[in-house]
Order: structure tokens, then sequence, then C-alpha cells
């Protein structure tokens, strides 16, 4: 039987006094209002989808930096979900956060935006090389926190900069990257993510959202691009991930759309994007109850 870890997912509670509205920037996103999915029904699309594990993502689109609901939930089910948390990299407090929502809490990773989506959230500070984050980047490389960033394939020099002095850190692009497959073949805008292959902690995650984005640009085909990026970064360093329910359809419908990108796999190379890698990164043994 495969083993499923999802990657990415959210959940947002209906109580509204117990767990407060702050989104991130001051917009709260379309699906959190249009679509939300609370704890228990997030478990029971997992279940659905046939979803061993996932990676609970705070939802700072609705709570902001307050990761309250998300390790409520982490507590109610311990071995189902793995926490990604939001905390304000710039914030002078922001190691003290971190060491409360990850030590005393359960969060296994932390979540930073570079650049976003319809919420317009800006790169906070000077970038993620703002001198501000360098207690955040000590603390996260010396614990070998993963920690997943949201960002565009043409960010990817921010980052570099971070690499470059903490060479082992471990980063999980969201939806791939954002990937620039502009143009068709030979991809030349493929080459910017392409930069990062050389940091072995760099993981890419396959969701919707990048499938999509792929699929829009104009004589990309997007199996190719996904070749072509298992290539760069090995197959080691790929992993999927629903976006459920921030992306439209059900845990089960992202899973099999995705699963069909990977066809092209071997069985071997599969069972590692589909759970064996996240297993690995989030320190999960496979098949752990």
């Amino acid at each position: 039987m495969t083993y499923y870890f999802d990657t990415h997912t959210h959940a947002v509670s209906g109580d509204t006094t117990a767990y407060p509205v702050r989104p991130l920037g001051g917009n709260r996103s379309e699906w959190s209002r249009t679509r939300p999915v609370d704890a228990d029904g997030l478990i029971r699309h997992l279940d659905e989808a046939g979803v061993r594990r996932a990676a609970l993502v705070q939802a700072s689109t609705v709570y902001g930096y307050d990761n309250s609901y998300a390790a409520d939930t982490l507590a109610r089910y311990p071995d189902r979900l793995v926490g990604v948390c939001s905390v304000d990299f710039l914030s002078d407090t922001a190691v003290t956060d971190l060491r409360y929502w990850i030590e005393e809490r359960g969060f296994s990773g932390v979540r930073i935006r570079v650049s976003d989506g319809d919420t317009k959230v800006a790169t906070p500070g000077a970038g993620l090389s703002d001198e501000r984050m360098t207690a955040v980047w000590d603390y996260v490389g010396a614990r070998g926190v993963p920690v997943c960033v949201q960002m565009h394939s043409k960010d990817t020099a921010k980052l570099l900069e971070v690499l470059e002095t903490r060479p082992a850190l471990t980063v999980l692009l969201d939806h791939a990257g954002r990937p620039n497959a502009a143009g068709g073949p030979p991809y030349p805008k493929l080459a910017e993510l392409e930069q990062l292959t050389r940091f072995d902690g760099v993981h890419l995650k396959i969701t919707p959202a990048a499938l999509r984005r792929l699929g829009d640009e104009p004589g990309a085909e997007v199996t190719e691009v996904l070749r072509r990026l298992a290539d760069s970064f090995g197959t080691d360093r790929l992993m999927w991930g629903s976006d459920f329910p921030a992306s439209r359809g059900t845990a089960r419908e992202s899973r099999e759309l995705i699963e069909s990108r990977l066809s092209w796999l071997d069985e071997d190379r599969r069972l590692d994007v589909l759970g064996r890698n996240a297993a690995r990164v989030y320190g999960t043994p496979v098949g752990a109850a």
C-alpha cells in the first residue's frame, strides 16, 4: 500500500471567538471565506484520500501569526499531522516565538512568504537576507527545522543570499517555487530555480497550484517541465502537497491529479515523492502510527 504524506494542507475553525480572524496583510484569503474546512473535516478528507500523514500549514491569511488553532489541532491529531507555523521573522521576539510554537506547542516547521498570491503580502523587510532575520536563520539551522518558503522563481536570488551562508538549511519551496516555463522549450527561465540545485536541502512541493501555473504558460508542457525539475533536483527532493482546501476540489482529487502527472516515474521513485521524502524531512518513519 502506498504511504501518502501530504505536505501542504490547511484548516480553519468556525469559532471566530476562540480563534479570531487576523489575516496577514489585512486581507483574508478567498478560499478561507468560501470553502473553509475545519480540523475534523480535514481529517475526513485525508481519510477519503488515503493519506496517512499531512503537514498542517498555518493559515496565515486567516490567523496571521497566531498559530493557536493549528497548535490545538496538532494536539488532537498527533498521529496524523505535523505542523508548520508562521512567525514574524522581523520581530524582536521572533526566536522566542519560534521556541514557543516549536518546542512547546509541537510544530515541526516554519513558513515565510517572500512573494504571495491574491493576498499581496509584501516581502518582509529587505528580503530574506535582512539582518534582523539572522537570529531566526541561526535557530532553524541549528535545529534542522524545515522552512517552507512561498516565492516565485524570480525571487531565487533572495533565497540564495541566505543559503550561501547557511548551505545546510532544509528548505521546502511551496508550489515548487512557482517555476517560470514561459515560452516553452528549452524553458530558459527554469534556470532561475535551478540555481538552487547545488544546495541539497532545497526541496520542491508539487501542488495543484504549481501544475495549473505550468499549464497556463503558453507553449509549456507540464510533464516535460516536471521531468526537467526531477532531473535537476533529483526525485529525492520532490514531494507532493494537495494545498487542500485552498485548491479547489477534494483532497483525493488533488492527490489523484498529482499522481497522474507523476505516472512516468518508476514505482520506487514515485513512492519517494508521494510519501517517503516528506517522512524523512519531518522525521516521521514510514508506517509509524
